[in-house]
């Protein structure tokens, strides 16, 4: 699957990696492990509700998330950011 990132995505992902740039190649992990099964135990994948309920999320570290939908080429990345601010 390819993966397309938003304006958000993008902005949000910076501010993310200025803070704590550690967190860099843990966010590239689980984006390759999204790609090839995005069923693995570890992502914690769910299907979001309410206002965004056509999103999924995963999580990175323990209040991180990233939030995508599927296209239907690939999966757009939304948003990342810690569990209050994403949703």
């Amino acid at each position: 699957m390819k993966l397309f990132l938003t304006k958000t995505f993008l902005r949000s992902y910076k501010r993310v990696v200025a803070k704590r740039a550690i967190l860099k190649n843990k966010i590239k992990q689980k984006l390759e492990l999204l790609t090839l099964n995005p069923l693995h135990p570890t992502l914690r994948l769910h299907k979001l509700k309410g206002k965004k309920n056509d999103a999924w999320s995963i999580t990175v570290e323990s209040d991180l998330r990233i939030i995508f939908t599927y296209v239907s080429d690939g999966i757009l990345l939304v948003d990342i950011g810690k569990h209050d601010e994403v949703y």
